[in-house]
């Protein structure tokens, strides 16, 4: 067997491999020799089937296997004796001229191909200690937990049904039908819809028409989607909503109370507010620890250079790039909509991709030196809350992780990375600033898990098509 290096340029590497046709003829004997004893077939007695006609049944079959079998263990063989690892699944490259195909199965000649692939650049990391974080704190204020509870309190609030017009703070409930130059529109119409009137919750001009109506009242109401609502369809469109008065009911009293405490499956006040004072800290935490990541992220994106394997680059910007145009089409919208041209944006993405693949070598080395290890117990436990968004199919996603080994890797590769996160913080220089929440909530430059894309486009309106941020 020879093998040679054909192409060694930056972290590109091609070797070019040639079997002998004696060595691929032994192999394809030995494997004949041994289907001789398992074979059955009729007008032959185990293990009387000649050599011969097993190679005319099953000879081109077998040499097919072997061929495989011989790729796939010279890939292995050559990284390993190179010391080199692949950045991507080597891809290979044999005769497509299907003569010459058939001489190779048929073990007439020499079998060559060659592999290439990418290998992954040799990183240096620096000081972890020198890497400074300045991490945002915000303390808990009595007033954000009072206001947090008055507002389940009056999202838990009774309505009693009264005679008379409705007014500001009333609930209504009532049916409706929208329409655009006189057609119904997707997701335009319900039946016994609520709605507190002052709440906000519809389109601009819709809850302040209801005013003054009463059960049994009957109108058209018109109104205009904003220009920048969620369906493209239907943004700047004027509408018009038959609507018919079904019920008003003024609000009971505001009380926060044990009893509501209790609605809840709480036992008192006391635990309530405990509970919203731990759900408060939980989200300021989250939004602590994407700040503080951001920050490590620009550092060792600053701190780190090197060659980037070309395929994973690229791979990263295919991603990207999909998930943009993507959301572009959804929207409506074209990359001038967004003020930028398609080839500002490419250049935006790839730098984008560029940062990702780099970051994602880094994090990978840094965890493997630091003996960073994700246990069977961490990633059942994400594969559980996973499988938990899909009710109703639970067995079936728990089935398709167990059977696909790349899934279950896409599943712990965010654990690894948080788990590495922690370990470089441990080492990092971290300070804690105080900071409003204001400051803390402002989330306009911690867009690293998802691309920050001007072409980001809104939900479309969900079934009853009424809310504004819908």
């Amino acid at each position: 067997m020879q093998v040679s290096e054909t192409l060694n340029e930056g972290l590109k590497r091609e070797i070019k491999v040639v079997v002998p046709a004696g060595d691929m003829k032994s192999k394809l004997d030995t494997r004949l020799a041994d289907m001789k004893n398992k074979v059955r077939l009729n007008g032959f007695r185990p293990g009387k089937v000649p050599i011969s006609h097993l190679r005319k049944l099953y000879g081109k079959s077998a040499m097919a296997e072997i061929i495989q079998e011989t790729i796939d263990g010279q890939a292995r063989d050559i990284l390993a004796e190179r010391d080199e690892k692949s950045a991507q699944r080597p891809q290979v490259k044999m005769t497509e001229d299907e003569k010459e195909a058939d001489k190779i199965l048929a073990g007439d000649v020499d079998f060559e191909f060659s592999i290439a692939y990418e290998v992954l650049p040799n990183i240096e990391v620096a000081d972890l200690s020198k890497i400074k974080i300045e991490r945002p704190v915000v303390e808990v204020e009595e007033a954000e937990i009072k206001e947090q509870v008055e507002r389940i309190a009056e999202n838990a609030r009774t309505y009693e049904t009264k005679k008379g017009k409705a007014a500001k703070g009333d609930q209504v409930t009532f049916d409706y039908l929208g329409k655009i130059d006189g057609e119904p529109f997707e997701g335009g119409a319900d039946n016994d819809s609520k709605l507190v009137l002052g709440s906000g919750n519809f389109i601009p001009g819709f809850e302040d028409s209801m005013i003054g109506m009463k059960a049994g009242d009957k109108d058209v109401i018109k109104v205009t989607f904003p220009a920048d609502y969620g369906a493209a369809e239907l943004a700047g469109k004027d509408a018009e909503f038959d609507v018919t008065i079904k019920e008003v009911a003024k609000p009971g009293d505001l009380e926060i109370n044990d009893e509501l405490a209790k609605t809840l499956g709480l036992e008192s006040v006391e635990q309530l507010n405990n509970v919203v004072r731990d759900q408060i800290v939980s989200q300021y935490g989250g939004q602590t620890r994407q700040k503080v990541k951001r920050q490590l992220l620009d550092a060792l994106d600053k701190g780190h250079q090197f060659d980037l394997p070309p395929s994973m680059v690229e791979q990263e910007f295919d991603n990207i790039w999909n998930q943009i145009t993507g959301d572009l089409e959804k929207a409506g919208k074209t990359f001038e909509d967004e003020d930028t041209t398609e080839e500002d944006a490419r250049k935006e993405y790839q730098t984008l991709a560029e940062r990702r693949v780099r970051l994602g070598l880094l994090l990978s080395e840094i965890g493997e030196s630091a003996k960073v290890e994700v246990s069977e117990q961490e990633l059942q436990q994400a594969l559980y809350q996973h499988v938990q968004q899909y009710p109703g199919q639970e067995q079936e996603v728990f089935e398709f992780f167990k059977s696909n080994p790349e899934a279950l890797g896409n599943l712990r590769a965010p654990l690894f990375e948080e788990k590495v996160v922690d370990h470089i913080m441990e080492l990092a220089d971290v300070t804690d600033k105080t900071v409003t929440k204001e400051e803390l909530m402002n989330d306009d430059d911690d867009a690293e898990s998802k691309p920050k894309a001007k072409a980001k486009s809104k939900a479309k309106p969900k079934a009853k098509a009424k809310k504004k941020d819908d």
